[in-house]
């Protein structure tokens, strides 16, 4: 087991930044703004020959009793009670606050090993700089840069020096599934219905999600990632600098992910900005999946409505399984996850050119393709061009004069015939190049030329008789 590493601090001392460092990435948000982290966000480093580990937690107000605070505090909590290794990081421009007292004192209690860094020393002397942090009572201050890396592999080798060195596992493939709507919609809801637990801050207030959040779990022996994600609102809406990030995030998770769950609220119109997310998971050629949430709360007249807006504004997304469930009670969830892996085992399906072939062949038998200009579109055989998602390449004559409504017909042979549903799937022509177009003809010599008069003079003797 890796060990596990949990950044702890009072808001804005540095820890997204210390996290990205150390993860290596820039998988979580960093700005000025203080409170930006709100959820526990997972990450994996390895220093040496050990891997481990990382949380970064929202900014610790242990003194917060309701609202959104108090809800940020419960999430550190609970990565405290899961870690190996508490690193308190405090602020070294800024100096010892009150809050880092009560934060250490809570800390002290835990039992756990904390490892406390003085942050953004950067460009100070050293000694001056985390002097003051000696009261606390939590051993040694190590000053360090999250920002410039300075002391950052110190910090961490000394962390987990009673940990033994192991070899890191190698990842495997499981569906990454990426949960995306407009805000207040139960997204965080459902991930933590999903993961059977309150891992991700679910508030009734528009934009409690900011980042994008990875949480792997397991259910009935299979592996998946969930990635929570920020509310997409429409584009004039979008005013905050966080906010946008926020948004970059949130289609970020979208590329990174196997399957895309659109979340809907029964309770609100479809609106144009859910098909402009369903059109983006679409042009991503993600595999998708509709749920449309809240359905225990609305009653059979709103129930008929919401299904027509639906099929007005949301038909191009006919190969998508929708489901009508409850994210707070859990109702119509496991059904969800069923069509999750469908959708993925068809986003990732192995399509075999003898068969993809037989069908093409199939397909243009029963309803060859309409003539243009001088020449008719002769498609000659098939392949698989690429996964998630499905693509499949045409060879063949003329390809460039096939209308797109023959190509539609085509696509949807072969996911009738492949069973290849809740995914997107692309269809490629590659037309038959002549090798000797554009090239001129090479000159004959003076041989040549009396042999080719000789054999011209023979066939008309030939035909002549």
């Amino acid at each position: 087991m890796k060990p596990t590493v949990v950044l702890v601090g009072r808001p804005n001392v540095g820890k997204s930044t210390l996290f990205n460092r150390l993860t290596r990435s820039r998988a979580a948000l960093v700005h000025d703004q203080p409170g930006l982290t709100r959820d526990r966000h997972y990450g994996h480093g390895r220093v040496g020959d050990k891997p481990f580990l990382v949380v970064d937690t929202g900014g610790f107000e242990p003194v917060a009793d309701t609202g959104i605070l108090a809800e940020m505090a419960k999430q550190t909590l609970q990565a405290v009670d899961e870690g190996d290794v508490i690193i308190f990081l405090v602020d070294g421009r800024t100096g010892l606050a009150p809050q880092d007292k009560i934060i250490a004192d809570r800390l002290r209690r835990t039992g756990r090993p904390v490892f406390l860094a003085v942050n953004k020393v950067e460009g100070m002397p050293q000694d001056s700089a985390v002097a003051e942090f000696h009261e606390l009572g939590l051993g040694e201050p190590l000053a360090i840069s999250g920002a410039h890396g300075e002391g950052v592999r110190e910090l961490i080798e000394l962390a987990l020096e009673s940990f033994p060195a192991e070899a890191e596992e190698a990842e495997e493939d499981h569906p990454k599934i990426a949960i995306v709507g407009r805000p207040n919609v139960g997204k965080s809801t459902l991930v933590n219905t999903l993961v059977g637990e309150q891992r991700v801050i679910a508030f009734d207030e528009p934009g409690t999600t900011r980042d994008s959040i990875f949480v792997d779990f397991e259910r009935g022996g299979r592996k998946y990632t969930l990635i929570d994600t920020a509310g997409v609102r429409r584009k004039g809406r979008v005013t905050e600098a966080i906010e946008k990030f926020s948004v970059i995030k949130t289609l970020q998770a979208i590329e990174d992910a196997n399957v895309a769950v659109l979340v809907l609220d029964a309770q609100q119109d479809v609106a144009d900005q859910d098909a402009h997310i369903a059109g983006f998971i679409h042009e991503a050629g993600r595999a998708l999946v509709v749920a449309v949430n809240k359905w225990d709360a609305v009653d059979s007249y709103r129930r008929e409505q919401v299904k027509r807006e639906i099929a007005l504004k949301l038909g191009f997304l006919d190969y998508a399984k929708f489901h009508y469930i409850s994210a707070l009670q859990g109702s119509g969830v496991g059904d969800l996850l069923k069509s999750v892996n469908e959708a993925y085992a068809a986003a990732m399906a192995k399509l075999p050119t003898p068969k993809l072939t037989r069908v093409l062949q199939e397909a243009v038998a029963k309803h060859a393709p309409a003539k243009t200009g001088l020449f008719r579109p002769k498609p000659r055989y098939a392949h698989q061009g690429g996964s998630n998602p499905p693509i499949i390449v045409i060879h063949g004559n003329a390809l460039e004069n096939m209308a797109d409504s023959y190509r539609r017909y085509l696509e949807n042979t072969f996911r009738e015939a492949f069973k290849l549903q809740g995914t997107p799937l692309r269809v490629e022509l590659k037309a038959n190049v002549n090798p000797y177009e554009g090239k001129k003809p090479k000159p004959l010599t003076e041989k040549e030329a009396k042999r080719a008069h000789r054999q011209r003079i023979r066939r008309r003797k030939v035909f002549s008789k």
